[in-house]
């Protein structure tokens, strides 16, 4: 049910960074105790739309309206004030302090003498804790929190401030599925009691359980306004992406060579006696339940993490990796999980490229400003990434321009193995099809790849050879050609399963 005004109307948003415009007279209207979700490739625009809705930007032109009336936002707390909050992908709250004290921050009420009357704090917290299905108490350190239990608190938090419309920015990107379906439940209760959300995901399939409406942006312009129930994935895909993906996986007639890495009886934090092989030109899939420890295994072959036993052979001779500098000089990388860890984002593209070939671009210490703009250059073209210029600081990139700067720098140091942890984590369809394409083709030029993701469709789409992980240990070796969704997830449950955190 909405007024004839509706809770949020943005008109002609347009905002500009130098090289870029990023908004183009964008609209977007959100009605009272409406979903609405907001879709579209990575450097759409999604991201600057919310942060201009949230204070964190001003916008060059267009006008922001809240129940009809015209609103200003210079500051978050301006936006936050007014109800309007953002919960991020990544839960931003300070662990070092307790649940309450996340979740009243800035407004913890006082008593008579302007002490803080922690007996109402709680009280007032526990109330804001059932609203969203967490039973804890209070006091609880907001470290020992799972990722769930964080983005939940986030939504605490927004009621806290009695926010009317609260903005979901990629919100299950790290939730299993059971925690997924207690997200949306929670999300329909205070729907139901009058809340707005703008919600923000690549999984289209997401969309069409939650949202009301869809908006699509491509290349900051608004596209396409529709109706959940009068939509489908297909054609979501389409409006996003403005061409026809076609198949979404190269096809898998790559031809294995030599042994490239292996590992024998390797233990560490995590995992126990793993034993496996990858040869030049192929793709081998890791996959396991969130926690089965997949990542702690590849940070151990990288040197992130010491080892407790077992050894590491390259091109069939023993290798003593004591940190990653040891496995980059053994032609060994890491591309984690979390891009922030590998990328320098104060710096422009052209140094957060070449930043490990120092011999390529700097002789007797000192850089040379045209070999590093021109290797830059040169590899901006190849793995078409998207950018105006190599002098781009790379934290405005999309996060799949970012994923390619970072397999750039790899490429440019002739690496013969690369790891890659949950490589589309977080960008949209186009951008993933891109990333498949370039994986494909290291695996064809004779690399040795390793792709760890929690979505089967990936695993299944992607790899050879398939090595399916279950608390710590390896549980089976499936071949890429018989692999089915059942088997791997046969062999990845544990006997008594409590959840599903393979993306299916």
């Amino acid at each position: 049910m909405r007024d004839s005004a509706p809770l949020l109307r943005l008109t002609g948003i347009s905002k500009s960074f130098p090289g870029v415009r990023a908004l183009d007279g964008v609209d977007l209207t959100v009605g009272k105790g409406e979903v609405v979700a907001l879709i579209g490739e990575n450097g759409a625009g999604k991201s600057t739309l919310m942060k201009i809705l949230n204070g964190i930007y001003q916008p060059d032109a267009g006008e922001i309206a809240l129940n009809g009336a015209p609103v200003a936002f210079p500051d978050p707390h301006a936006a936050l004030a007014h109800g309007v909050s953002m919960v991020h992908q990544e839960p931003k709250l300070c662990l070092a302090l307790n649940v309450t004290e996340n979740v009243l921050i800035g407004h913890l009420p006082r008593g008579r003498f302007g002490a803080i009357d922690w007996k109402r704090a709680h009280e007032r917290t526990r109330t804001l804790l059932r609203r969203v299905g967490l039973a804890m108490e209070p006091t609880t350190p907001a470290e020992r929190l799972s990722i769930a239990e964080r983005q939940l608190l986030q939504i605490a938090k927004a009621l806290a401030s009695e926010s009317a419309l609260i903005v979901l920015d990629e919100p299950t990107a790290s939730l299993t599925p059971v925690e997924v379906d207690l997200l949306f439940g929670i999300v329909r209760d205070l729907q139901a009691a009058g809340v707005s959300f703008i919600y923000i995901s690549h999984h289209l399939e997401e969309i069409l359980r939650i949202a009301q409406r869809v908006s699509v942006l491509k290349d900051g312009r608004k596209v396409a306004d529709r109706l959940v129930s009068e939509t489908s994935k297909d054609e979501m895909l389409s409006l996003m992406v403005g061409r026809s993906l076609g198949d979404r996986f190269p096809g898998k007639d790559r031809r294995a060579g030599a042994v490239a890495l292996e590992v024998r009886g390797l233990s560490g934090r995590g995992f126990t006696d793993i034993s496996f092989r990858v040869h030049r030109g192929e793709v081998v899939g890791v996959a396991g339940l969130v926690g089965a420890g997949r990542t702690e295994l590849a940070r151990a072959i990288f040197g992130a993490d010491p080892l407790k036993g077992g050894s590491i052979l390259v091109n069939g001779q023993p290798a003593r990796i004591r940190n990653p500098a040891d496995a980059i000089a053994l032609g060994i990388a890491y591309i984690a999980e979390d891009r922030r860890d590998g990328l320098f984002m104060p710096l422009p593209v052209k140094e957060n490229i070449t930043c490990v070939t120092p011999e390529a671009v700097a002789s007797a210490g000192v850089i040379r400003e045209s070999s590093q703009r021109r290797i830059a250059l040169d590899y901006i073209k190849r793995l078409n990434i998207r950018t105006p210029s190599p002098d781009q600081q790379i934290r405005f990139l999309s996060g799949g321009n970012q994923q390619k700067c970072i397999l750039a720098r790899w490429i440019i140091k002739g690496v013969q193995t690369i790891i890659f942890d949950e490589p589309t984590r977080g960008i949209d369809v186009g951008a993933k099809t891109e990333i498949y394409r370039l994986i494909d083709q290291l695996a064809r030029e004779g690399k040795s790849v390793i792709l760890i993701s929690s979505e089967l469709p990936e695993i299944l789409g992607m790899s050879d050879r398939v090595l399916v992980m279950e608390r710590g240990r390896l549980s089976g070796e499936v071949d890429g050609r018989d692999a089915t969704e059942e088997s791997l997830l046969a062999l990845a449950l544990p006997a008594n399963p409590s959840s599903h955190e393979l993306q299916p």
